[in-house]
């Protein structure tokens, strides 16, 4: 038997945390797992110009967003098993690929970036037109 798996992107912003309650509330019910997923990328132009004396910790501020929005969403449905999984790469690329073989893709409207007002940001406006699965846009509610 095939296991059923909804991938959700999951940035900390407002919208991708409402993405990842409904992917889980929507994995109970379907008995599918969860593959929440965020993707991080070294910024243009990284390497060139001096950062200060600290190291920049990519990956691991990354892993630091997705295990707090974990966090906020513990307890939902606490027989769903959850994959956290930290991929380098551009968020709409990334989500692409771990939507091969999912049954649904959940992305949240707009992440951090971006302009204010707009309905739709780029790495969700790019899932939905590239994903291999269906793909749902949830919005923050604002």
């Amino acid at each position: 038997m095939t296991e059923r798996r909804i991938v959700v992107g999951v940035d900390g912003s407002p919208s991708s945390l409402k993405a990842l309650r409904w992917a889980i509330r929507q994995a109970e019910l379907a008995g599918a797992e969860v593959e929440a997923v965020t993707a991080w990328a070294y910024p243009t132009g990284y390497g060139w110009a001096p950062l200060g004396d600290g190291a920049v910790d990519f990956a691991g501020d990354a892993g630091k967003i997705l295990a707090e929005a974990l966090a906020e969403v513990s307890g939902i449905a606490p027989d769903v098993v959850i994959r956290p999984e930290v991929v380098e790469g551009h968020a709409a690329e990334v989500l692409v690929r771990a939507s091969k073989g999912a049954d649904l893709l959940a992305v949240g409207s707009r992440g951090h970036g971006g302009f204010t007002g707009m309905l739709l940001g780029s790495v969700s406006q790019h899932c939905v037109h590239h994903a291999a699965c269906p793909v749902l846009v949830l919005r923050d509610g604002r």
